[in-house]
């Protein structure tokens, strides 16, 4: 155990090589520090929440949001219908979007709809996001 008064001993953590747990963990604090800059409060939870692994919260008493955090960008029937948020990072940048309104806002450009993962399973996600789906982003963008 170190001594309280020995300096901390920082190294930045490989990102590859953290288990899904510790991504998540990463994620969260990620975003969460971004959130904090706009007046948000976030609070992991220790399990999903209607759909939730956390809640963020403004200190104006008035906003109060349920957020599911993905790894990369993410559209999944699952989540339709229960007011959700979807925060992910994508390199610097961290997005968090109302998820059916950008299902919608995807289905509608017709770029995803044949696609076996949307038609039959109605989930589609993208390990790094496109010109176009950064033109949708654009907008949720925390930063």
């Amino acid at each position: 155990m170190t001594h309280p008064t020995e300096p901390l001993a920082l190294r930045k953590v490989d990102y590859g090589k953290l288990n899904s747990r510790q991504k998540e963990t990463y994620n969260f604090h990620r975003v969460a520090g971004r959130l904090a800059e706009y007046g948000y409060n976030s609070i992991l939870l220790s399990d999903d929440w209607l759909g939730a692994d956390f809640i963020a919260y403004h200190n104006d008493g008035e906003r109060f949001y349920r957020v599911q955090l993905k790894g990369r960008m993410t559209i999944d029937s699952k989540y339709v219908g229960k007011g959700l948020y979807i925060a992910f990072v994508d390199g610097g940048q961290v997005y968090v979007y109302p998820h059916d309104e950008m299902a919608d806002r995807i289905e509608a450009t017709g770029k995803v709809n044949s696609s076996v993962s949307w038609s039959k399973y109605r989930s589609y996600s993208w390990p790094s996001v496109s010109k176009w789906m950064r033109e949708l982003l654009n907008e949720f963008e925390v930063k």
